[in-house]
């Protein structure tokens, strides 16, 4: 969905939209003329497409900072197509109907593949058009300009090579045009370093454009080594009258309707122009100072509406263009505008002024392109490319490479390649969510599926499954996976059909009946306490079951349980592993705290959890009756009700007195028999932190205090722990923090329990 974005009549952004439309115009007139060149077209091809580029695409576009144009990428493919379609004419209606193919893409939705296209290619794209905007532009800033329209493009199958150029320019030096070229570098370099220029609403590259033009007129004058000849200049084809301007356009040729080549054509434009205008508004919206996001499915319709227009009056075939556009964003575009105007100017400067425009020097231009060369391959970006690990720079800079010794679109290939092989070689070694949980019965593997699991992770998933020793437990959970390839399927199949039962691997599945029938769910190990379970624990191994659920609360790795299964498996009869005295506290449900399941404790919670008549009746139907083996006796710190009654025996108040409920004094009393009179403060008279910790001790000492009750004032749980069939356990749950440490007394269980001992109050 696209961001809201300003009005184009805004007088708040008007002016920064005429100002960048300017700035790209100048950017992209000499790049319409080199790629027409480049691609062995008419010059005047390259002006139709950026008219149209600017005044048409700019108009049905949704992307507020894209400029379209002649596509440098796209030259080596024109080049190709005109060759084997014999005529330009030909080739012209070969982009009529690659135009209609993009239509059919944006219709069809089809823009959703750029999505695909990792971020480091992305950022390998920008930064390798950084680069060959670099060494393209050094000769022409220096003053070699071997073609007469001082070509800037970026594949030149059929010239000199860009390395060489560099070379040779090196023994080529035009002195007029290199003064221009330096000292235009030198005022953008500076210009963003001085405060009150920066904030000027003159853009720099208009500045260095006018003072390239003043000084070529100077040196002119002064002649000898110093004047700038026209080769160093723009040139624009010259149209004197209308007539003359409608003479440069040329028209499809309809008699090659019959030849396939035209389609062939069409099909190839159509899918890399396509491919390079996702790639590029991707590239552009990454660097848009407001993020904006440009819907991918309305530019391809917007791109097929411009080739159609430019194939039938002569036009290149057009992209989104990630220099003009970078161009655009660097000169402080606001809205869809600025394309709008740059294409607008296009036109107004073939009809009205081509003379001044040939007045432009070329090293002025190159100078603009060099420093948005610079900032697209900074070296900031090299260095978070780097810090970001091999997995994204190593794809990063292969994409950069290849495409500066290459092209554009082998060079996103070659860089898609790298990373698909990185993606691969991932999905092999860590494609699965793996954990291995510790249940009543044993350990089981959990492997978590993605929710899109793919061929790719096949591998993986075998690897996994046969590293899994003998006698071991697999769960293959697929509750949160809403794709699983066939082939994924068919494995589990075979591995649940074969090699469970030659390795003695037993497979549990969960979350495959709904949508994949021919897997059927199923739970294999006991996750609740059974009546087998139960009569084989011990307390020990309760103590050892509780601290291993509560590490895993803390680390939010709680088992993986199917509650629907634990209801039924529950519905005939409950053997709890042990019984539960904790308080009302809404922050400490045993469940949660030890990550427990359904039938696997007796809960009694009752404020300040002291072992009054009716409580000790529960617990003694759960050990006596019920079978639990554990008897666990749970406070909290910051506990509302030891905090109240600390305060009110040394405030000397009943419960009564202080909050009006009649019926907390007899449970208020039982709690304030673990407090110290004479260590008791008023309220006003704690320090700061004192307080809670002297109510923390409190809370110790209560649950001591209630162990000791608890056998005390019943016989039948006093037996029990005589006869070693039942221990009672001390724990203290640390609200803060959700860790429950225990603790014993030497009266409290006659087991050899791995657990503090603590002294009785």
């Amino acid at each position: 969905m696209m961001s809201p974005s300003p009005r184009l009549l805004s007088p708040a952004t008007l002016a920064k939209d005429l100002t960048a439309g300017l700035v790209v115009f100048l950017v992209a007139l000499p790049l319409c003329l080199g790629v027409a060149l480049a691609s062995g077209a008419p010059l005047f091809s390259g002006i139709v497409a950026g008219i149209v580029g600017g005044l048409l695409v700019g108009m049905l576009s949704g992307s507020q900072t894209s400029v379209s144009g002649p596509a440098a990428g796209l030259t080596a493919i024109v080049a190709a197509q005109i060759g084997k379609l014999g005529t330009f004419d030909a080739f012209l209606l070969a982009v009529v109907f690659a135009g209609v193919i993009q239509i059919v893409l944006g219709i069809c939705r089809a823009g959703f593949i750029a999505a695909f296209f990792p971020s480091s290619v992305i950022k390998g794209l920008l930064a390798a058009i950084g680069t060959i905007l670099i060494l393209k532009q050094i000769p022409h800033v220096i003053g070699h300009d071997p073609d007469p329209v001082g070509e800037m493009s970026f594949d030149q199958p059929d010239k000199q090579n860009t390395f060489s150029e560099l070379w040779a320019s090196l023994f080529d030096i035009q002195n007029g045009a290199a003064v221009i070229g330096i000292l235009s570098i030198l005022i953008l370099f500076f210009w963003d370093k001085i405060k009150v220029l920066k904030k000027s609403p003159v853009p720099a590259p208009l500045v260095v454009v006018i003072v390239g033009v003043i000084i070529s007129l100077i040196f002119r004058k002064l002649g000898g080594d110093w004047a700038i000849g026209t080769s160093h200049l723009v040139q624009v084809p010259v149209a004197q009258t209308s007539a003359e301007f409608l003479g440069l356009l040329r028209y499809p040729d309809f008699s090659a309707l019959s030849n396939p080549t035209v389609y062939v054509a069409a099909i190839t434009i159509a899918i890399v122009a396509s491919l390079e205008t996702l790639l590029n508004l991707e590239a552009v919206d990454k660097i848009d100072p407001e993020q904006r996001v440009s819907p991918p499915n309305r530019e391809l319709v917007a791109q097929g509406v411009g080739n159609i227009v430019a194939g039938m009056i002569g036009g290149l075939p057009m992209t989104s263009v990630i220099v003009r556009s970078s161009v655009n964003i660097n000169a402080g575009v606001k809205t869809k505008l600025s394309a709008i105007w740059h294409g607008f100017l296009l036109l107004a400067c073939v009809l009205l002024v081509p003379a001044w425009l040939n007045e432009i020097p070329l090293s002025a231009l190159a100078a603009i392109l060099l420093m948005t060369g610079l900032k697209l391959a900074s070296p900031k970006l090299f260095r978070q490319m780097w810090n970001e690990g091999k997995n994204q720079f190593l794809p990063f800079i292969i994409t950069v490479v290849a495409i500066v010794l290459t092209d554009l679109l082998l060079g996103i290939l070659i860089g898609l390649g790298v990373s698909i092989g990185f993606i691969l070689r991932s999905n092999l070694r860590r494609p699965l969510k793996k954990f291995m949980e510790k249940h009543i019965t044993g350990d089981v593997l959990r492997i978590e599926l993605a929710n899109q699991v793919s061929f790719f992770s096949r591998a993986s998933l075998l690897e996994t499954l046969n590293s899994v020793p003998a006698g071991g437990h697999v769960l293959i959970d697929a509750r949160n996976t809403n794709y699983i390839d066939t082939d994924i399927l068919d494995l589990i199949q075979d591995f649940q059909n074969t090699t469970t039962q030659a390795h003695q691997v037993q497979l549990s599945l969960v979350g495959f009946k709904d949508k994949y029938p021919q897997v059927e769910d199923r739970i294999q190990y006991v996750d609740y306490s059974s009546r087998e379970v139960q009569s084989a624990l011990t307390p020990e191994r309760v103590i050892e079951i509780m601290k291993e659920g509560n590490e895993r609360f803390r680390n939010g790795q709680q088992l993986t349980r199917d509650i629907g299964r634990l209801v039924d498996a529950t519905s005939s009869g409950q053997f709890p592993m042990a019984v539960v005295l904790s308080c009302i506290d809404s922050r400490t449900p045993a469940e949660l705290v030890f990550d427990l399941g359904l039938g696997d404790i007796f809960s009694v919670r009752i404020a300040g959890n002291i072992a009054r008549d009716k409580v000790l009746g529960s617990m003694e139907y759960s050990c006596a009756v019920a079978g639990a083996k554990l008897i666990l006796v749970m406070g909290h710190t910051s506990c509302g009700a030891v905090n109240a009654a600390v305060d009110l025996i040394c405030s000397h108040k009943t419960a009564a007195e202080a909050t009006g409920c009649g019926n907390l004094d007899t449970l208020i009393s039982e709690i304030q028999l673990s407090v110290d009179l004479n260590t008791c403060k008023k309220p006003e008279q704690w320090l700061p932190g004192e307080k809670a910790a002297y109510a923390n001790e409190v809370s110790r000492r209560n649950i001591l205090r209630t162990m000791r009750m608890i056998r005390e004032r019943s016989a039948t749980i006093d037996k029990l722990v005589l006869e070693d069939k039942v221990a009672i356990v001390g724990a203290l749950y640390d609200i803060s923090t959700g860790e429950v440490s225990f603790f014993q007394t030497a009266e409290s269980s006659r087991h050899k329990l791995s657990i503090p001992m603590a002294v009785i109050v």
